[in-house]
C-alpha cells in the first residue's frame, strides 16, 4: 500500500505526526487506495512560510510566464484525463461519465486562466492635476488557504487554485480527507508542469486540524472554501474578525420547477440528474420540486417510473448510473432524513431503504 506524503517547498514530505488516515473506496470499502498524512498545525505553518517566502519572487514573474505553466499543466490534465478520471470514481464513487467531466472543467480552466496572462490588464483614466497620470495596475493578494470539498475533487481546486496562480498569489492547497488521491495527483502534475518550489503547497488532514490551522494562521492573507454553511459560517466569524479576504461556496436548497406547459419528458430528465447525479452530493442537487397541479399526476408517475430503473453500482462500471454515497456517515446521513421526511408527513413513493449493506454504501 502507498504511503503519500504532503508537498510543501518543492518536496514530498511526511507529516509531522507521523500519522495517518486511510482513503477508502466507497464502492468497494476492503479496498485501501492509499494512506495519506495526519498532518497538523505544525505541519501548516511550515507550508505557509514556504509561501511565504516564494511569494515575492513568484508575484514578480511575468504574468504570461505564469501563464505558460498553467498551460503545461492543462496538457498535463488532458493526457492523464482519464487516468485521473478513474482515480476519482474510486476514492470518491461518482460514474466515469461523470468524474471525466470533473476533470475536463479542471483543463477547462488551466487554459483559461493561461490565457488570461496574457489579459491582466489595468485601467487608466484622466487625471484633474495638470502634472499627474492617473493609472492602475492589478497586484496579488498574497498567500491563499484554499479548501476544497471531495465531491468534484479535480474542478473545484482547479476554480479556486489556477486564478489564485495566474494572478501571482501562492497557495497551501487543503484537500478534502475523503479524496485526498486526486489532490495529490493533481500537485503532481502541477510540479511537472513546472511551479517553482513553495509556489504551491499541498497539506492532508482533518479539517478541525489543518482546517482550523489555516484558517487562524496569520500568514494567510486569504481564504477560499467550498463545503456546508455550518463551517463556511465559522470561518467568515474567524476571518472577519481578522479583517482577511474569504470566499465561501456553501449549500443550497435547490428548486426546479415545471409548469403545465413543459416538456415533461425534458422535465424528468432534468430532475433526474439534478436529484441522483453525483448520488445527490453536490450543492447544485436537485432537492425540491414545484410542479404545476395540471401535470403533477403525469410528471409524478414518469419520475418514480424512471427513479425505480437507475442501475446503482460501482462507477467503474460504465453501465451503472449513479455510484454510491461517499462514506457510511453520509449514508446514515441520508437516511436519517427520509425518516424525517416521512414522520413530519411527506409520502414516500419509493426507496426509503438502502440498496446493500454490503459493499458500498448504497
Amino acid at each position: 500500500m502507498k504511503i503519500h506524503k504532503n508537498f510543501i517547498n518543492g518536496k514530498w514530505v511526511l507529516s509531522s505526526s507521523g500519522e495517518t488516515f486511510a482513503d477508502i473506496n466507497p464502492a468497494n470499502p476492503t479496498e485501501i487506495i492509499g494512506k495519506f498524512p495526519k498532518s497538523n498545525a505544525k505541519d501548516v505553518d511550515t507550508a505557509v512560510k514556504a509561501a511565504q517566502d516564494q511569494f515575492d519572487e513568484w508575484r514578480r514573474t511575468p504574468a504570461p510566464k505564469r501563464g505558460e505553466i498553467l498551460y503545461c499543466f492543462g496538457q498535463l490534465l488532458t493526457q492523464h484525463k482519464e487516468e485521473i478520471a478513474r482515480l476519482m470514481t474510486r476514492e470518491m464513487g461518482k460514474v466515469l461519465k461523470e468524474t471525466r467531466g470533473d476533470v475536463q472543467e479542471a483543463i477547462d480552466m488551466a487554459f483559461y486562466a493561461a490565457g488570461e496572462g496574457r489579459r491582466l490588464f489595468g485601467q487608466t483614466t484622466p487625471s484633474e492635476l495638470q502634472n499627474k497620470a492617473a493609472f492602475s495596475i492589478r497586484m496579488p493578494i498574497g498567500v491563499c488557504g484554499i479548501i476544497t470539498p471531495w465531491n468534484f475533487p479535480a474542478a473545484i481546486p482547479a476554480w479556486k487554485i489556477l486564478p489564485a496562480l495566474i494572478c501571482g498569489n501562492t497557495v497551501v492547497f487543503k484537500p478534502a480527507s475523503w479524496t485526498p488521491a486526486t489532490a495529490a495527483r493533481f500537485v503532481e502534475l502541477l510540479d511537472q508542469a513546472g511551479i517553482p518550489k513553495g509556489v504551491v503547497n499541498l497539506v492532508h488532514g482533518t479539517g478541525d486540524q489543518v482546517g482550523e490551522a489555516l484558517i487562524r494562521h496569520p500568514g494567510i492573507d486569504l481564504i477560499s472554501f467550498t463545503g456546508s454553511c455550518e463551517t463556511g459560517r465559522k470561518i467568515g466569524e474567524i476571518c472577519g474578525r481578522a479583517l482577511k479576504n474569504h470566499s465561501l461556496e456553501l449549500g443550497g436548497k435547490n428548486v426546479q420547477i415545471v409548469m403545465e406547459d413543459a416538456d415533461l419528458k425534458l422535465a424528468v430528465e432534468g430532475a433526474l440528474w439534478g436529484a441522483f447525479g453525483t448520488t445527490g452530493q453536490r450543492c447544485t442537487a436537485t432537492s425540491r420540486l414545484i410542479v404545476h397541479k395540471k401535470v403533477l399526476n403525469r410528471f409524478t408517475r414518469e419520475l418514480v417510473r424512471r427513479a425505480k430503473s437507475i442501475k446503482i453500482g460501482n462507477g467503474l462500471d460504465l453501465k451503472t448510473e449513479m455510484g454510491p454515497l461517499i462514506s457510511e456517515s453520509q449514508r446514515e446521513r441520508v437516511h436519517r432524513y427520509v425518516q424525517i421526511g416521512v414522520k413530519e408527513g411527506a409520502k414516500l413513493l419509493f426507496g426509503g431503504k438502502y440498496v446493500s449493506r454490503r459493499g458500498g454504501f448504497q
